[in-house]
């Protein structure tokens, strides 16, 4: 049993190899269509880069090993967005915007999800040096246009704000144990928990934390949030930076949840995940996370997505596929030799048989060369 992997991981066998290199490059030239250049972290770094103003979720999804070259504990990454953060931060140190995109394998000591694997291959873009409103559009665009691209249909796109909750927290003057554990029942949207755990927080604060799961649906929750919430500064400009939204991308399918605070430790403005039909999790997330470059020497606004390729690969309708050219043996044929060349470089798959091999096991065959004459020509393949 030597053979078996370890649980949540899995090989990409061929035919699911294809469609994640395929749609790796629609993504990756959709981002590089839009001014998003590619860069390439190590899989590998010290465990206090990775983690770098990271929540403690990333912590505990971390593998943790020691480097024999230096005797310091590294990480093996779970996600690529904080290695983007110290590219622009540290190392690119431009003082405009910075867009960056990537993809690459990330590994996980659990799956986020019972139908999530441990090896994500996660693709994304990150926008830096621009703190306005504007910034968060145009990575939600950029995130709905790739999945135009791969033709996943997205069915809804959901917007938060984690200021809304810190504003709340922050004026109810709540310790961090209960700023935590109020966080933790919002997440998991246990109302009979939040408004016991409510009862010592003051008016009119109360009431609106014990409000946050109510106020999800369409544009309307913006209003009934502006009654119904107290008008801190910072609750008002979360607001207007929604319906900022909403008003810039009416096209899109959005819908509002103020108590979505996914990644709280982590994010501090927008927060957004886009859900496709039949699939029970977010298929893509993304969100603000101002000064995450702190640590590298530069704390610049930041916002940016992410989803697992895979997945993506995994529900997205299969593409038409053309079949591959099963051509002889050449020998020393230098003209059979050539019109292969010829046939590979306009794109065609061609499979040529080694001495004695009678049929391809490989890619499916629909076509062959057959010699007429003294032209070879391409016929279909006759199935029995």
């Amino acid at each position: 049993m030597n053979w078996l992997l370890p649980e949540y991981l899995a090989d990409a066998l061929p035919a699911e190899a294809a469609r994640i290199e395929s749609m790796r490059r629609v993504v990756l030239d959709h981002c590089r269509g839009h001014g998003y250049e590619l860069v390439m972290p190590p899989m590998l770094e010290y465990l206090e880069s990775l983690l770098t103003g990271a929540g403690q979720d990333l912590k505990l999804r971390t593998f943790k090993l020691v480097d024999q070259l230096s005797g310091r504990t590294m990480g093996v990454r779970a996600d690529i967005t904080p290695q983007a953060a110290r590219i622009d931060a540290h190392l690119l140190n431009h003082q405009g915007v910075t867009r960056l995109c990537y993809c690459g394998s990330v590994l996980h000591t659990l799956p986020a999800t019972i139908s999530a694997g441990r090896e994500p291959v996660q693709i994304g873009a990150e926008l830096y040096g621009f703190a306005g409103i504007e910034a968060d559009l145009d990575v939600i665009r950029l995130m709905a246009g790739a999945f135009e691209r791969v033709k996943l249909p997205v069915s809804r796109i959901d917007l938060g704000h984690v200021g809304i909750f810190q504003a709340l927290a922050e004026a109810a003057g709540l310790p961090q144990e209960a700023e935590d554990a109020l966080l933790s029942l919002l997440q998991a949207k246990d109302v009979p928990g939040l408004e016991e755990a409510c009862v010592n927080v003051p008016s009119p604060y109360r009431e609106a934390l014990q409000r946050l799961p109510q106020l999800y649906g369409g544009a309307e929750v913006l209003d009934r949030a502006e009654a119904e919430l107290p008008a801190l500064p910072a609750i008002t400009a979360a607001l207007s930076g929604l319906r900022h939204l909403l008003d810039g991308a009416p096209d899109l399918p959005f819908s509002i949840d103020l108590s979505d605070l996914r990644g709280y430790h982590y994010h501090n403005g927008v927060v957004f995940a886009a859900y496709c039909p039949g699939y029970p999790v977010a298929i893509a997330m993304g969100g603000r996370y101002d000064g995450a470059g702190k640590a590298f020497g530069r704390a610049r606004p930041a916002t940016g997505f992410s989803m697992d390729l895979r997945e993506v690969a995994r529900l997205a309708p299969a593409g038409k596929s053309n079949g591959a050219i099963l051509a002889p043996h050449a020998g020393h044929d230098a003209r059979l030799a050539a019109h292969i060349a010829a046939l590979r470089e306009q794109g065609e798959i061609v499979v040529q048989l080694l001495p004695g091999e009678t049929a391809c096991e490989g890619p499916v065959c629909d076509r062959k060369m057959a010699l007429v004459g003294e032209h070879w020509i391409i016929e279909a393949i006759q199935e029995d």
